[in-house]
C-alpha cells in the first residue's frame, strides 16, 4: 500500500493545521479524563498531542520509524511527555496492530481508512485493541464531495488526477461515506455517523490553502507517481498549480471539504 501524498513539507504543512477543534470535533463529547488513547496514523501529532491533553494519555502509531518521528518531534516541542500528559511512540500497521486486547479507551483514526488496503480489516483491530465499552473514532474526506467556486478547469484536472492517483495506490477517495457500511461489516452495532466539512472562504484561508495546494501538486509524492506513471506532465501539473493560485485569488472563492464520521461503540 502506498501512502498518496507522502512527507513533503507542503503536505505536513497541511496536516500540521489540524486540530482536536477543528479534525475531531465530534469526538470531544467522548472524552474525560483518565482515558487511555490510540490515534492511529498519527502524523505530525499536532492532532494526536491535543487529544493527548484532553485525556491525559495518548499512544501515538504510524507505519514507520521516519513518519513517527515527527509526531516525536512536535511532542517535544510541547513539552512532552510530562507530568500532566503521558505520550508513548510505536510502530505498526493497522491491520495488525501492535497492542493486546481491550489496552485503550479510545482508538481513533483521522484521514487513514481512505489510505489502507482493507479499512474493514483495519477497524476490526481498532475494535480488538479497545475496552469494552470504549469508543473507536474515526473520520475521513470523501474527494468527489468536494465543492468549489470559482470553478477554473484545472481544479477539475487536479480532482481526476488525485482520484487517479489514490485508486492506483489501493486507497479509497469516497472513505467519508463508506464509514458507516465498512464500520457495520466490521462487527460495529452501536454507530454515530456525521458529518463535518472543512470551509476555505476567507482571503486568508484561500491564500493558505491554495497556495498548499499550488506547491504540493509540483513537488509532493502525488507529483512525483503523476509524472512516473505517465498520468501528467510537467506542464499538467504547472497548469493545476497555476488554477489553484487563480482560485486563492478569487475575492469570491470558496471551497468546502466533506468528511464522513463515525463513533462506535466497542
Amino acid at each position: 500500500m502506498t501512502y498518496t501524498h507522502g512527507h513533503h513539507e507542503s503536505v505536513l504543512r497541511s496536516h500540521r493545521w489540524r486540530t482536536a477543534g477543528n479534525s475531531a470535533a465530534y469526538l470531544l463529547p467522548y472524552l474525560e479524563p483518565g482515558q487511555l488513547l490510540l490515534d492511529v496514523g498519527c502524523g505530525p501529532g499536532t492532532l494526536t498531542l491535543d487529544l493527548g491533553e484532553r485525556v491525559g494519555s495518548v499512544t501515538a502509531l504510524e507505519r514507520t520509524p521516519e513518519a513517527l518521528d515527527l509526531c516525536r518531534a512536535e511532542a517535544e516541542r510541547r513539552g512532552f511527555p510530562s507530568a500532566e500528559v503521558a505520550v508513548e511512540f510505536a510502530v505498526g500497521d493497522a491491520h495488525a496492530l501492535p497492542f493486546a486486547e481491550d489496552s485503550f479507551d479510545v482508538v481513533h483514526a483521522h484521514q487513514v481508512l481512505q489510505h489502507v488496503a482493507d479499512p474493514v480489516a483495519a477497524l476490526r483491530e481498532m475494535r480488538r485493541v479497545t475496552r469494552p465499552g470504549g469508543i473507536v473514532a474515526v473520520r475521513d474526506s470523501d474527494y468527489p464531495a468536494f465543492a468549489w467556486y470559482p470553478k477554473p478547469p484545472a481544479l477539475d484536472d487536479w480532482m481526476a488526477l488525485y482520484l487517479r492517483c489514490a485508486v492506483a495506490n489501493g486507497g479509497e477517495p469516497e472513505a467519508g461515506r463508506r464509514l458507516l457500511s465498512w464500520a457495520r461489516t466490521a462487527g460495529f452495532a452501536d454507530i454515530t455517523p456525521t458529518a463535518s466539512v472543512w470551509c476555505f472562504a476567507t482571503p486568508d484561508d484561500r491564500a493558505w490553502w491554495g497556495g498548499m495546494w499550488a506547491d504540493r501538486i509540483l513537488s509532493s509524492a502525488m507529483a512525483t507517481q503523476a509524472l512516473d506513471s505517465g498520468y501528467a506532465t510537467e506542464r499538467d501539473l504547472q497548469s493545476i498549480s497555476a488554477g489553484w493560485t487563480e482560485w486563492a485569488a478569487a475575492g469570491d472563492g470558496w471551497l468546502s471539504i466533506t468528511h464522513g464520521e463515525i463513533v462506535a461503540r466497542a
